[in-house]
C-alpha cells in the first residue's frame, strides 16, 4: 500500500484529525490528550494506535507514563507539514492547542511551586541522592582557565556557584523561584544585597535572562529532568554562550524509580547517553566526553561535556 493512501485513512477520522494537530505542537501523556479531548482513555488510545502504526505519531514511553508526539522525519512528518495548514482555521483545532499549552503551563508552574515549597530542604533532599559525590567540584573541574562570565542555569541554592566563584570574572545565576534565588543569595554574600562579581537572575530556561553569546560556560545540573521540553532549554544554552563556549550538564542515567516523580518533582526518569547526546546534537552542540558516577538509591549521574558549535 502507498504510504499517501495510509497516511490519508489513518486521519480520515476528526478525532484523530485533533489528535496529530495537538500532537504536531506538543509532546503530551494519554492522560492530558483524555483531558483535552474529553474521551474516554480507551477511546483515545485506540486512535493514538492507528495513528503511531501509520507512522504519524511517535511514543516515548518513560516508566509508567507514555507520551505521544508527531514524527519530525521522513515521509510521515512531511506528509504532515502539508496537511495540518489546513486545519488552522478550525476552531476546535484551536482550543485544543490552547488547552494544550495550559497544560504545559501547569507542568512549569507546579514545578516553580514544588521549589519555592522545598528551597529550604533542597540540599538535604540532594544529599539523599548524591550522598558524597561532590558535584559542585565535579561541575567546576570542567570549566576551563581564564573564563570570562560562567552561567550555573538552574541554580537552586548556589552550591555549584560558590565553587565557580573564583574561576571566572563574573558568574551568573538563573533559577525560576524566587525562593531559591534568595537562598542562593545568602549563601554567596552572607549579608543583604547582590553579591560581588555575581549576578543572580530569576527566569525560565525557555527564555534565559542573558544576552546572545554572553557566557563562555555554563552549567544544568539536575534540572533537565525537571522540563517538559530540554530541547528549547538547550537550545536557549546554545543562544547565551559564544562559540566554542563549553556547556556541562549532569543529569541521571535513565532508570525506572517512579517515587522520583513525587519526591523531587521529576518529569523524566533520567536520560540515557544515547538520548542526552541526540538532544545536544540537535541543539548544535557537539558532545566532548560523558563520564557515569553511582550515586546512592541506585541511582546514577550522567555528566556530559559538550561544546557549542
Amino acid at each position: 500500500m502507498s504510504n499517501a493512501i495510509r497516511y490519508f485513512k489513518a486521519l480520515s477520522d476528526e478525532t484523530r484529525l485533533r489528535l496529530t494537530y495537538v500532537l504536531e505542537r506538543y509532546e503530551l501523556s494519554v492522560n492530558e490528550l483524555v483531558s483535552i479531548l474529553e474521551m474516554g482513555q480507551s477511546r483515545v488510545s485506540r486512535h493514538l494506535k492507528i495513528l503511531t502504526e501509520a507512522g504519524l505519531l511517535s511514543s516515548r514511553r518513560d516508566g509508567l507514563w507514555v507520551f505521544y508526539s508527531s514524527v519530525k522525519e521522513g515521509e510521515g512528518a512531511a506528509f504532515l507539514k502539508a496537511a495540518m495548514p489546513f486545519l488552522d482555521e478550525d476552531a476546535e483545532m484551536r482550543a485544543d492547542v490552547e488547552m494544550a499549552a495550559r497544560i504545559i503551563e501547569d507542568r512549569a508552574l507546579k514545578t516553580r511551586q514544588f521549589f519555592n515549597t522545598i528551597a529550604e530542604h533542597w540540599d538535604t533532599l540532594s544529599r539523599e541522592v548524591l550522598g558524597g559525590f561532590d558535584l559542585a567540584g565535579a561541575v567546576c573541574d570542567t570549566m576551563p582557565e581564564g573564563c570570562d562570565t560562567s552561567v550555573d542555569l538552574g541554580c537552586g541554592t548556589g552550591i555549584v556557584l560558590e565553587r565557580m566563584r573564583g574561576r571566572a570574572r563574573q558568574i551568573i545565576g538563573v533559577d525560576g523561584s524566587p525562593r531559591m534565588l534568595e537562598l542562593s543569595r545568602r549563601r554567596l554574600a552572607g549579608v543583604e544585597g547582590e553579591p560581588e562579581g555575581v549576578s543572580l537572575r530569576i527566569g525560565e530556561l525557555s527564555h534565559l535572562p542573558l544576552r546572545d553569546c554572553e557566557a563562555d560556560f555554563a552549567s544544568i545540573n539536575m534540572v533537565l529532568h525537571h522540563l517538559s521540553n530540554p530541547e528549547n532549554a538547550l537550545a536557549e544554552i546554545r543562544r547565551v554562550l559564544r562559540s566554542g563556549g563549553l556547556l556541562v550538564v549532569a543529569d541521571f542515567d535513565r532508570h525506572t524509580q517512579e517515587r522520583m516523580r513525587l519526591d523531587y518533582g521529576d518529569l523524566w526518569l533520567g536520560f540515557d547517553e544515547a538520548t542526552m547526546a541526540r538532544l545536544l546534537h540537535a541543539a548544535s552542540f557537539e558532545v566532548v566526553s560523558t563520564t557515569r558516577y553511582p550515586v546512592e538509591q541506585g541511582l546514577a549521574l550522567n555528566l556530559t561535556l559538550a561544546r557549542r558549535l
